[in-house]
């Protein structure tokens, strides 16, 4: 009888603690009517453990916690939230393995955070504001634009101690992030949820996670990537017009939604086709060649063909705007990063023919590297040169003079590192052509109609 007492005590709380959610959503609804799609994505799920969480599909929510925040204030509710659908339309859930938990969650709490404050709408204002203003106040002082990614590099950068992080996640927190990091199995074992739709059925799923996970977790993410870029064009075209002026929210979702490239992917499509020394493992067959061992002991049936056709980048110019907006070590770090990426693919030629080109406003330097070893050599003894104005022109104009001169053979393309701030050639060359623009404000930037823009920021870098 005390369990049954103690089940419907339960399922009124649950009930009760779910219309404040409804409620805190219809009350979001009214005044930010451009967040109706996202607001409308959840199901609501309650759970007798931790405080609120979300996956980008649910929101499970302890009643108990939920409701003793409502007692406090009705407008905790409403901000805690908003503050679960802002890491989903920023895509926070989705991150790379390779992110520190500890300050990630922070980061993610603090960009949100700092979004709902600068709304300045009654309706989400909480007493936490106040206790956030410091840390804020001094992030903004550093930091151009406040994004999750920004944020997290400057904690890990200003922020060593865990404990220091921790006490500072208590002034941002609304929502556990531990969801994030599980398994949809074990998000399954730990809160019961049953009602996941993944390609699979739930037999399958126990038996082949990944291949659920991986389904589920895509679905959701694409889900919300369009969520975010209506967001952003609805804000963008007519926020002025209905008197919204979102603008810290409008620098998230572009940094959010900007496309990103991947740098080695596109490294590799400057290659051309040349033949290396090197066992053709595609057209050779080992079972007859270890056979041909075992029975005439030194002489296989069939020798390995010897050299393989593979796609190498052997002829290009990597060009580096050495003017005073680009810093000495950026450029370090990006050579560095073309190097490795030259250096883990099959890109290397015994003999290769790259041109580091360092240029300004006029022509700094131009470093030949012919093999590894070389390259090796130009790293550790690499200085930047220049440091003047930029004009993107005279290196073109020095690419001419080597291919008139016979030194370039094949040239495949040119890379043109820089910052984006510069005079541009007004003919195409007849080769093709990569600007990497460095840019950290999310901000466009004009590239000729005839380049391949690529935009990059420093932490990708």
């Amino acid at each position: 009888m005390q369990d049954i007492n103690m089940t419907e005590k339960q399922e009124k709380l649950n009930k009760l603690a779910r219309d404040v959610l409804i409620l805190s959503r219809n009350t979001l609804l009214v005044n930010l009517r451009f967040l109706d799609a996202a607001l409308s994505q959840f199901e609501l799920f309650p759970i007798t453990e931790s405080t609120l969480l979300t996956d980008g599909k649910h929101i499970l929510y302890n009643s108990k916690y939920l409701l003793e925040n409502y007692k406090k204030a009705k407008e905790i509710p409403v901000r805690d939230y908003l503050h679960m659908v802002m890491h989903c339309v920023f895509k926070h859930m989705y991150m790379g393995p390779n992110l520190n938990r500890l300050y990630w969650d922070l980061a993610c709490d603090i960009a949100v955070e700092n979004v709902i404050t600068d709304l300045n709408l009654k309706a989400v204002t909480t007493a936490r504001e106040q206790q956030q203003a410091k840390y804020l106040s001094s992030i903004k002082t550093e930091l151009k634009h406040v994004t999750a990614e920004k944020v997290y590099s400057w904690l890990r950068q200003n922020v060593p101690d865990p404990e220091k992080i921790k006490e500072m996640r208590d002034l941002f927190y609304a929502d556990d992030h531990e969801i994030w990091y599980m398994t949809i199995v074990e998000i399954k074992a730990k809160f019961g949820l049953t009602f996941y739709s993944g390609t699979m059925d739930e037999r399958d799923a126990e038996d082949n996670d990944q291949s659920g996970e991986c389904g589920e977790r895509i679905a959701m993410a694409a889900v919300w990537q369009t969520i975010s870029e209506r967001m952003q064009v609805d804000l963008e075209t007519f926020g002025k017009q209905r008197g919204l002026f979102p603008g810290v929210m409008i620098q998230n979702l572009q940094a959010v939604n900007r496309e990103r490239y991947d740098y080695a992917a596109f490294l590799k499509k400057f290659a051309v086709l040349g033949e290396a020394m090197k066992t053709n493992e595609d057209e050779f067959d080992y079972v007859f060649y270890t056979y041909g061992l075992q029975l005439y002991k030194k002489m296989p049936l069939i020798e390995p063909l010897e050299y393989k056709e593979i796609k190498a980048i052997k002829e290009f110019v990597v060009a580096i705007d050495t003017s005073g907006s680009t810093s000495g070590e950026l450029v370090q770090k990006f050579v560095q990063k073309t190097y490795n990426i030259l250096k883990s693919t099959e890109s290397f030629f015994t003999k290769i023919n790259l041109h580091i080109v360092q240029c300004d406003a006029d022509i700094q330097e131009d470093k030949k590297i012919t093999t590894q070893v070389e390259f090796d050599e130009y790293l550790r003894m690499m200085k930047v040169r220049g440091l003047g104005g930029t004009d993107f022109r005279p290196v073109f104009k020095y690419v001419e003079e080597l291919r008139r001169n016979k030194e370039f053979t094949n040239l495949k393309g040119l890379i043109y590192f820089t910052d984006g701030c510069g005079v541009f050639p007004a003919k195409k060359p007849d080769y093709d052509t990569a600007f990497i623009f460095v840019e950290d404000e999310y901000n466009n930037i004009d590239a000729p109609p005839w380049a391949i823009k690529l935009v990059l920021q420093k932490d990708e870098i």
